[in-house]
């Protein structure tokens, strides 16, 4: 029969049976703190055995033997015999209960900011948080760190029991404030109110400046009377500012804001004080391709248009002539106070040239001048700095066709020329090199008559005939027909560039400027030299025998001084 052990204290076991029994695990029991050892607190909670805490789990908090703590007790005892605890756990257990709780509510929690992960912050609210980068404030933070060690307001988005997951948002909490900011300074505000600010963001047209929770904007034309590229010529984000309500729009709540408005607007009274003609001095803030601008006081800019910068010179971009930062002086032309315009110009400062041009270049007077450029139509003469004349290559000979100058001129050698007119609107000289010397067609007959025996270089071959050069640079024409009594097919066949020729004068017409030769009549009487000029006159000069200026250019090769071509035109 087995001995039955009766205690000495009946009614002290019973109370501590009872107790161990009335332990459950996993639930929040009271201890007593009985010993403190270096890296764990010893607890009874008044089970069997004690059990011990690590000491991190007490964090930065002060405690002593003898005090009391709520603990979760995980298990009544271990493969040693103790009591497993947890006041850390107990205290997450509580807490997951409350946030719960304002999650339900839709409250607020306080937490402080543990440290960055990967995403966001890890936030303490008596249990861990999670805190997004997207959700941690309005403006996307550029270092998360700065929030670690503070202490924020939350809302709790996003509760998972199961996994005991917490997401926050501090965002939603601003946000919140914000509007509830904005609603106050929309009813209180008014058009005309001066507020401070502090610049939120700036853009290629403005900036936001927040006003206690209401973003205004102000617009690059309302920051200065001047004219400014981009805002950030004048604002930093972050900088304070004071700034004007122009307008309040309360059902889209929007805010149009003033800074130049609180100074006096420069383009007052600006004709008085830049009256049209007054010499001003500024500096170039922006060069174009149409002009250059120049501040002449402050917020006050004129326009130098390119057209303004030279009398002579002809300027194609201002960027030749200025700088920026440039200090010029100007004259004022015009003002547009409707439009805050005002013209300027540089070259009103010194007399313009063409004013007296009549006087020193008279018509009909003999210049010298160098040439400055060769164009296929003619070639300009430099008269003076910046004043050119123009020779027309129709002004070049009276009785050679010349293709281009350069047949006869170089550039940057000397010529004489006569001035044929002169157009002061356009800035313009005409010059004549042919003008120098009489016209030998006006003495032509005098010179040729039908019959003489001429002698000449051919000069040009066509297909209708051949240009004889003959004396003073005078040209006529052998007719296909004339050079030869035999048939001919082509003109090369015959003769060639370059060849000497004696010829018989059939023709003399002073009015189209053009002499008719004969190379197979220079052996011919006179019976037969009349019948030739009949044969001549009859043809037709719409075909036939054109005007020598219209035969010059019909003809496909031509001779130069010096040159040693052949003709080579095949009659098709």
């Amino acid at each position: 029969m087995a001995a039955t052990i009766t205690p000495k204290n009946p009614e002290l076991f019973a109370q501590i049976e009872k107790s161990f029994h009335s332990h459950r695990e996993n639930s929040i029991v009271n201890g007593n703190i009985i010993e403190i050892r270096p890296q764990v607190v010893v607890v009874d909670i008044g089970a069997k055995s004690e059990g011990v805490i690590a000491v991190s789990e007490f964090e930065d908090e002060e405690f002593a033997v003898g005090d009391q703590i709520e603990v979760l007790l995980e298990k009544l005892e271990n493969d040693e015999g103790m009591v497993v605890l947890s006041k850390e756990k107990a205290a997450h257990k509580q807490n997951w209960d409350k946030i719960v709780k304002v999650y339900e509510d839709g409250g607020l929690v306080k937490g402080k900011v543990k440290s960055v992960v990967k995403g966001g912050l890890m936030v303490n609210v008596g249990v861990e948080a999670f805190l997004p980068g997207s959700q941690i404030d309005i403006i996307p933070p550029k270092d998360l760190n700065e929030y670690v060690g503070n202490v924020y307001e939350f809302k709790i988005v996003k509760v998972n029991d199961i996994r005991k997951n917490i997401v926050l948002s501090r965002r939603e909490v601003i946000e919140a404030e914000r509007a509830e900011q904005r609603a106050e300074f929309l009813d209180s505000v008014k058009i005309g109110d001066q507020v401070e600010g502090l610049v939120k963001n700036i853009t290629d047209f403005g900036a936001f400046i927040d006003l206690q929770g209401m973003d205004g904007l102000l617009h690059i034309t309302d920051m200065s009377w001047g004219r400014i590229n981009h805002p950030s010529e004048m604002l930093v984000i972050g900088q304070p500012i004071e700034v004007v309500i122009l307008d309040v729009d309360k059902e889209k709540e929007r805010v149009s804001l003033g800074y130049k408005q609180l100074q006096s607007n420069p383009w007052e009274a600006i004709e008085s004080k830049f009256p049209i003609g007054h010499e001003v001095a500024g500096r170039i803030t922006k060069l174009v391709p149409y002009g250059a601008f120049v501040e002449i006081e402050q917020g006050v800019e004129g326009l130098i248009h390119v057209s303004e910068l030279s009398w002579t010179k002809r300027i194609t971009r201002p960027s030749d002539v200025l700088t920026l930062e440039q200090e010029v002086k100007a004259v004022v032309l015009a003002i547009n106070t409707d439009e805050q315009k005002i013209s300027l110009g540089v070259r009103q400062l010194e007399p313009n040239p063409w004013d007296e041009v009549e006087t020193r270049y008279p018509i009909g007077t003999t210049i010298k001048g160098e040439i400055r450029n060769l164009t296929p139509y003619g070639a300009f003469v430099e008269l003076e700095d910046g004043i050119d004349g123009m020779i027309h290559v129709s002004d070049l000979s009276w009785t050679r066709k010349i293709n281009h100058p350069s047949e006869i001129l170089k550039k940057g050698e000397e010529v004489e020329a006569a001035v044929l007119e002169i157009d002061k609107t356009n800035q313009r000289i005409s010059l004549g090199v042919k003008q120098l010397e009489n016209d030998p067609w006006s003495e032509i007959d005098g010179r040729f008559k039908v019959g003489d025996l001429v002698k000449g270089t051919v000069a040009k071959i066509a297909s209708f005939g051949a240009f004889i050069q003959l004396e003073d640079d005078i040209d006529g024409l052998v007719h296909i027909s004339q050079l030869s009594e035999d048939h001919v097919a082509k003109v090369k066949d015959v003769i060639k560039v370059g060849d000497d020729v004696e010829a018989r004068v059939i023709k003399v017409d002073k009015v189209e400027r053009r002499i008719g030769l004969s190379i197979k009549a220079a052996e011919y009487n006179e019976e037969q030299l009349k019948k030739e000029t009949q044969a001549f006159d009859a043809l037709r000069p719409s075909s036939d025998l054109v005007g020598l200026e219209q035969a010059f250019n019909l003809a496909s090769e031509e001779w130069r001084p010096g040159g040693e071509e052949e003709a080579a035109e095949d009659e098709d």
